[in-house]
């Protein structure tokens, strides 16, 4: 027997909400579930006209609730509402005029297996957003989208490797005191115990 992924859809708009559910009602591989069984889903789809406000707080009661698993279909999305969208969860991405119910079926699918789609042309855009990121407001500042400046990720790499603060500061050429304050930083804006916290942390993060 086929599994039957259930699936919960949301639109401010009543029509709206109403085509997605009868674009999905009738999957074999589907099954619609009401705001009263939110519990029992497994992918939520979301329309709106924009990803505004309104929806964006949506995607994220959806995610508090335990829906981790997000699509949106979206008549509008500009530039500046792409990292807004990955931000709010958002694993897959369709444009209304796009919809078909056998391609949205699939979309649901593969997100409640973890797999996560944008149409070509919108990651394209994400990823020169993301440049533009990295480039222009985190490089002049030191720091990297994985969260570490170079100077951090250095010395959270000489602790993993067992060095304490006055091997460290020879080995890089720092004061002590700065490699202390690097040090406090990390902890600090992480929320982590100490530097053997830190270095377990951006170990099981992937940062270093």
């Amino acid at each position: 027997m086929s599994v039957r992924w259930p699936v919960y859809a949301y639109s401010s708009d009543p029509i709206s909400r109403s085509g997605i559910e009868s674009q999905l009602r009738f999957q074999p591989d589907l099954r619609v579930v009401q705001e009263d069984q939110l519990d029992d889903a497994v992918v939520a789809v979301v329309a709106a006209e924009t990803p505004d406000g309104p929806t964006l707080d949506r995607l994220g009661e959806l995610r508090r609730r335990g829906l981790d698993k997000l699509i949106l279909v979206v008549a509008n999305l500009n530039d500046s509402d792409l990292i807004a969208v990955i931000e709010a969860g958002v694993c897959s991405l369709i444009r209304r005029a796009d919809v078909t119910p056998a391609k949205l079926a699939d979309l649901v699918k593969r997100a409640a297996v973890g797999e996560a789609e944008l149409p070509p042309d919108l990651l394209t855009r994400l990823l020169r957003q993301v440049s533009h990121v990295q480039n222009d407001v985190l490089t002049p500042r030191g720091l990297r989208l994985a969260g570490l400046s170079p100077r951090e990720t250095a010395i959270l790499k000489l602790v993993a490797e067992g060095l304490d603060t006055d091997e460290i500061a020879g080995q890089l050429a720092y004061s002590p005191r700065t490699v202390k304050n690097v040090l406090h930083g990390v902890t600090t804006r992480y929320q982590l115990r100490n530097r053997s916290h830190a270095v377990a942390y951006a170990l099981r993060e992937g940062l270093i």
